[in-house]
């Protein structure tokens, strides 16, 4: 059967219509007003989630006002199924090169989309099975995280959780070792004089794990000379290993911050290298300070670093090798 002469027109009217979409909901132009407003109106209803989630465990709250908490919740899974489904739709742009299926695939599975799904799964599995109220509370807490699209420093927390999870799972590895031998050697020292605190190896893991993490709860302490020894040793171990975790995100905290404020400056010296920025490279500029997450302070103070860098190079003469045309090229002194 022979296709109508305007289905190839039709088609390239809806993906146009998915790139525009994309656009918007990708921010790829951030200062485009459509996207600004998506954007806000999402974080807004994802905030207003979060506060009704909580004021929905107040029970006189929840009494009072339980049919507006009942059509925000319809009303909001309404937007993030939306949401999620645009966003499935719209995927392909972001590989317009490889076939859609592919690419709606591998986005369905990526950590953000697992997030949108998980925020409106819930709604839908309550009337296929009985699920505790609470339970679906806790559940749409997790909307929270949708908020990681909208914010820099989410983003790179989660960098720092990928990138250093093999140091990260080495550091709890260690905390569950130690745990496992000040467990016992609490239980030894304790298991006689009291029994219904340091019993088993098992019980006396609540002490080890509060003493390990200097929370020290104070509801179970050791009594015996031999356990109060052994306790200070443990309090003076659990301070290093409380800071360990920290310092690891720390460092890789800031040395995320750092490579992305060395490609702001790297992205500056490629704009001055011809001794201006133009209105395009401009705009191109503040789209990747957005993107990056940087502060506008921090990018003045970026750019002046790679202006005083490019005034420092002078330029030498060049020929070109293959036209033989000659043309300046600025070097560092």
């Amino acid at each position: 059967m022979q296709e109508p002469p305007f289905a190839g027109h039709q088609g390239s009217r809806i993906i146009s219509l998915r790139l525009r979409a994309y656009r918007h909901l990708e921010r790829v132009e951030r200062s485009h007003p459509t996207g600004q407003i998506i954007e806000i109106a999402i974080i807004l209803l994802i905030a207003a989630n979060v506060v009704a989630v909580i004021l929905e465990t107040v029970p006189s709250y929840h009494n009072e006002h339980v049919r507006f908490f009942r059509w925000l919740e319809v009303i909001s899974v309404a937007v993030f199924t939306v949401e999620y489904a645009a966003r499935l739709w719209v995927a392909p742009e972001a590989e317009p090169d490889s076939p859609p299926g592919p690419v709606r695939r591998r986005y369905a599975l990526s950590p953000m989309a697992l997030i949108d799904l998980v925020s409106i799964l819930p709604f839908y599995l309550a009337f296929l099975i009985p699920i505790d109220l609470r339970i679906l509370r806790v559940l749409r807490l997790l909307r929270i995280f949708k908020l990681t699209r909208y914010s820099s420093a989410m983003s790179i927390l989660l960098e720092v959780l990928r990138d250093e999870a093999r140091t990260l799972f080495a550091g709890i590895f260690i905390l569950f070792v130690l745990l496992m031998l000040v467990a016992s050697g609490a239980w030894l020292a304790e298991h006689r004089v009291q029994p219904e605190a340091f019993g088993s190896i098992p019980a006396a893991m609540w002490w080890a794990m509060a003493t390990l993490t200097t929370v020290g709860y104070g509801d179970v302490t050791p009594i015996t000379i031999a356990g109060k020894i052994f306790g200070g040793l443990v309090m003076l171990i659990g301070v290093g290993m409380a800071a360990l975790p920290a310092g690891i995100f720390a460092s890789s905290f800031n040395d995320h911050l750092r490579h992305r404020r060395d490609r702001m400056r790297r992205e500056f010296e490629k704009a001055l290298a011809d001794g201006h920025i133009d209105l395009h490279e401009g705009r191109a500029l503040e789209e990747l300070r957005r993107q990056l997450g940087i502060s506008r302070a921090s990018a003045a103070t970026l750019y002046e670093k790679a202006r005083r860098k490019t005034e420092k190079a002078e330029p030498i003469r060049c020929t070109c090798p293959h036209c033989g045309q000659s043309f300046e090229q600025k070097v560092e002194r």
